[in-house]
Parts: C-alpha cells; structure tokens; sequence
C-alpha cells in the first residue's frame, strides 16, 4: 500500500527522532510516528523496537496519519495518548472549533449548526480544516468518535452495541463500517486482540510529564463541597449533570504511568465524549507544560519560584464557575467554600448522599433566604441564573456578563480561568496575586498567552 505524506512542515525530524529513540514521555501526544514498512503509526513512547529512521513519517495528529492510510498501533495506543495544542497554532476559531467537536458538539448537531455557533461560515470552516489538518470537520470527528470506541474495547467490558453508543454513532452497523474504515480493524478484532480484566467503565488518560498533582490536589481539596465533591492525596472526584443526564467519576493519579486512571458512572452512554473531554479539560491533562515553564522561567526567574508542572484546576461547567465566582467575592476561601455548600445543599438535586450542583432554573425559582449575604449579591446570583435561562446561548460567552448588575471583571476572568480553561487570563485584581507581588516588578504581558499559569504560579508563593 502507498501512503501519503502529510507532515507538516514545522515538525523537526531530529526532534522528532531523538525523542522517539528515548521514548520521551514529555513529547508523547505532540506528535506521532508512522512506519511505512508496517502501516502502523504510533506514540513516541511505543515499546516496540524502534524501526528504522527511513522507515519513518512524523505526523503532528493522530488524524493525518489516519488519514494519509496507517492504522493506530495495538501495543502503545495512539488513542490513548494526550493531546497537544501545540500545531493548532494561534488560530482561535481553529482552537473553539476543536474544542467543540472533541466535546461531541457534531453529535447532536450539524456542521452549519457548528459554523453558525462560531460566526463563520460552514465553507470557510471546511477550508480551515483542510488547510490545516488535511481532513474536513466531520472526518476529524468521527476520528475522534473512533478514538474513544477504540479506547473503550481495550480498557471496558461495555458490549461492542454500548460502545456504538458511548462513541456517538446511532447503530452499530454504522459503527462497525466507520470503524473498519477510520481503524483498519474490526471493533471484535480489537476487543480479541487485547482483552481486560476490568469491570465496568475504566479509563486511562494520559498527560505529559511534569504534573505537580500534590498541589492540584491540594487546590481542588481547599475547595471541595461535600457530597459533590471528594479527594485525597491520590485522587479526585465529583458529581455531574450533563444534558440531563447524572453522572460522577473518580480520577486517580498514576505518576509511573503518567496517567489518570479514571471511574465513571454514567447514566446516559452517549454523552460519554464531552464527559470525558471534560475531565480531561477539568485535570488540565493536554497542556505542554514544559514549554509554559520555559516562558515563565525564562521572563521571572529571578523574582518567582517557577514550579514545574502546576496545571489550571478547572471547575466542571461555566455556570458553577460563575456562581462560585460570585460567592468569592471579597471573602475568604473557607467562607465562600461554605456559601456554596449552602447553594447545592439547599437547591440541587441528590441521590443517596451525593448531591448535584443546582441548575440555573432551580437558583432563579429561590428567594436564596437560606443564605446570609447581602441582597445585592443575592439578586447577582437571580441576574446570572436568568441569563443562562432567558439567553443561554449567549450566556456561554463570559464577556456577556458584564452587562449584568454585579458582576465585574475579576468574576468574569475567575469564571474564563476555572470554567472555560482559558490559559492566558491575568488576575491582576485579585488579592491573593496582590500580597504575592509585594515587593516585586512583574511584566505579566511577558507571560502571553499563558498568563493563567503565572496567576497560578502566584497564587502558590
């Protein structure tokens, strides 16, 4: 079979091979190996015996690879690995486009849909797709959807009809066809070829070392709901509510494998790919972070401690982000921590002893009495949950907040930072980066685009 070369351009073969032959897990995700001799392309931290350099195509997605005619390897799992945002370039629709479709947005919508949602039209998206990927929007999402199928039949027990689903096809003979096509195998191939032993919904997500877990845990356990939310010094976990449907998983770190080991429970199987791009989003699992703590050490060295490997702990949706950005305002983090308990204690939904983070609906229908904070913060809450209600496509761009009474810069940026994962939000006005930067002179515009991580970075001197 002849393949095609779709390598881009920027990728340096002697990076590349350097890393591939010391099977550097800092690289794994940026980029993939083909071999020509095999059909086969794989992760840079492949075990298997490395072939030869003329042998190789280095491609910068799983996708083009795919696309120009290799199939993923069996042994190293290119599905598995981390993603990297790093060849997306500084392109932004680029970047929103594919954030969407990573989260199932085409599932449930069509491509015009998508275009319309990110103001271009659905031919210049097309154009953007094949200019830079090499494959159009719908092609890429169903590489994703086949990724995660692929996934599921090596790590779960799910029945190859639940996989259809939890994947986001609609039969499973459109299942099996796409697979075929997009894996060069059959789905029963797979789950022959690499049986598991663990039961029910289990999956491994991987990242690129360095993860400075100790202190992420110790973020997210400062701010833990009870009953929503649990943690210890090995693993996180929560409640959720997608699209109507409840779910919660527990995430536990493996530091040998550079990994997640990850337990969901889910009602809904078909909303399994915007969860689980979620939590990877939530755990800041794709970021290249020795490329951040370059910049940052490189620009405040002399000034800040530079921690290697502190990623951005997000919260699970927009709309939690804002209310507990709302609740945080001028108190302390124990204080606003116990405001929000009393929010989800006293309107959201439980099962058992978990509880679920309130709707927008359920915060709009109380008069918040339960609470002890002024009327004006109150009614700020009433604003918020009435614009995801009335308008709540608009409602998912931050920027919008700012028209309601209440609400200022440092709640919006707290909720872009936390609730959306934006990586270049500064939090100039917070307090805590106030009492950091005493006594010293710092250029935050040196940090661009990465200027949450020195707001994270801050907040740990």
């Amino acid at each position: 079979m002849r393949f095609m070369s779709r390598v881009n351009p920027t990728l340096d073969p002697k990076v590349c091979r350097q890393a591939r032959l010391a099977r550097d897990a800092r690289f794994d995700g940026c980029f993939f190996v083909a071999v020509k001799t095999t059909g086969i392309y794989c992760r840079c931290i492949c075990p298997a015996i490395p072939p030869k350099e003329g042998n190789v195509i280095y491609f910068e997605h799983a996708v083009t690879a795919s696309d120009a005619g290799f199939r993923p390897c069996l042994r190293c799992r290119p599905d598995s690995a981390p993603h990297s945002a790093a060849w997306i370039g500084s392109h932004a629709v680029l970047k929103r486009s594919l954030r969407l479709i990573d989260g199932g947005y085409l599932q449930t919508h069509t491509l015009a849909e998508l275009a319309e949602h990110i103001s271009i039209s659905d031919r210049y998206l097309r154009q953007l797709f094949i200019k830079q990927l090499g494959v159009s929007p719908k092609q890429y999402a169903l590489h994703q959807q086949c990724l995660l199928a692929k996934q599921l039949l090596h790590q779960s027990q799910l029945p190859i009809k639940d996989v259809a689903i939890a994947s986001g096809f609609n039969s499973v003979r459109r299942f099996n066809d796409c697979f075929s096509k997009t894996i060069k195998l059959t789905p029963s191939q797979i789950r022959k070829t690499e049986g598991t032993d663990s039961q029910g919904l289990q999956l491994k997500l991987h990242y690129r070392p360095p993860y400075d877990w100790p202190r992420m845990q110790a973020f997210l356990a400062n701010r833990i709901i009870d009953g929503l939310e649990w943690s210890d010094k090995n693993h996180y976990g929560r409640t959720f509510i997608i699209n109507g449907s409840h779910g919660q998983f527990t995430a536990t770190h493996d530091s040998e494998q550079h990994a997640f080991v990850v337990d969901l429970q889910l009602e809904d199987l078909s909303q399994l790919q915007t969860v689980v791009h979620n939590v990877r989003r939530l755990l800041d699992l794709d970021v290249d972070i020795l490329t951040i703590s370059d910049v940052l050490r490189t620009h405040y060295n002399k000034e800040l401690n530079i921690y290697d490997g502190l990623r951005l702990p997000g919260i699970w949706s927009l709309f939690e982000a804002g209310i507990r950005a709302i609740l945080g305002q001028q108190v302390s983090v124990k204080a606003a921590r116990s405001l929000v308990t009393q929010v989800v204690q006293n309107l959201g939904c439980s099962i058992g002893n978990q509880w679920f983070f309130p709707t927008p609906e359920a915060l709009t229908m109380s008069d918040l009495s339960f609470i002890k904070i002024p009327n004006s913060r109150k009614q700020t809450l009433h604003n918020l949950a009435n614009h995801f209600v009335n308008r709540p496509q608009e409602a998912c761009d931050p920027n919008t907040w700012l028209a309601l009474k209440g609400i200022g810069l440092w709640t919006v940026d707290y909720a872009k930072m936390r609730g959306l994962s934006e990586p270049d939000i500064y939090l100039g006005g917070d307090l805590g980066i106030q009492k950091a930067m005493t006594n010293k002179i710092l250029n935050p515009q040196a940090a661009k685009p990465w200027r949450s991580y020195l707001t994270f970075q801050l907040w740990n001197q």
